[in-house]
């Protein structure tokens, strides 16, 4: 049994979680790692609970070698939050049903979105950036581990994230949705 948990990219799940499990999946692992979906109040515990979710293989995902899963994190105020700073960790899923190959792939999100108040050092998140959302489809793995740690050290020089990053939600929601 050694030699199967050398490096923390490893998923702790033995099979593949079916893509239509995969919200309960995630709310499982923030869970574990002290986050209530409802109610996170640590941006980087939630980070930590995603970077393992992100690592989880979903089974059912249409041509998993292509961009078919991914990642991404957004932030911004949206009309959805009542303009609210937020600032969403997010697992994209391209799946066909097995018995629709003939269809084109739904494109379903697992979303954490978290909330905050308003302060000075928030001002301008809403301001255009080179980027308002960064995404990746880097194969789980090494791979995956360094594009995750990459973002995360990109958000962190941005004085509003960085800001978020330290900061206590005022709200959060775990939500999963086809797009």
């Amino acid at each position: 049994m050694h030699g199967r948990c050398r490096a923390s990219f490893l998923v702790p799940f033995a099979m593949p979680t079916p893509w239509r499990s995969s919200a309960e999946v995630f709310a499982q692992i923030l869970r574990r790692h002290g986050v209530d979906p409802s109610a996170a109040a640590d941006v980087e515990t939630a980070w930590q609970a995603f970077a393992e979710f992100a690592q989880v293989e979903v089974d059912g995902i249409d041509q998993p070698d292509t961009d078919a899963d991914g990642f991404m994190i957004q932030w911004g105020r949206y009309s959805w939050n009542n303009r609210r700073p937020s600032l969403s960790f997010t697992r994209q899923l391209a799946v066909i049903d097995t018995g629709d190959r003939g269809r084109q792939a739904e494109i379903w999100h697992v979303d954490l979105q978290m909330c905050f108040d308003d302060g000075p050092d928030l001002i301008g998140i809403d301001s255009p950036r080179p980027s308002d959302i960064d995404i990746s489809f880097d194969p789980i793995g090494p791979s995956r581990a360094a594009k995750l740690a990459e973002m995360r050290l990109n958000m962190l020089r941005h004085p509003q994230l960085h800001a978020m990053w330290r900061a206590e939600p005022v709200s959060s929601d775990l939500s999963f949705e086809c797009f």
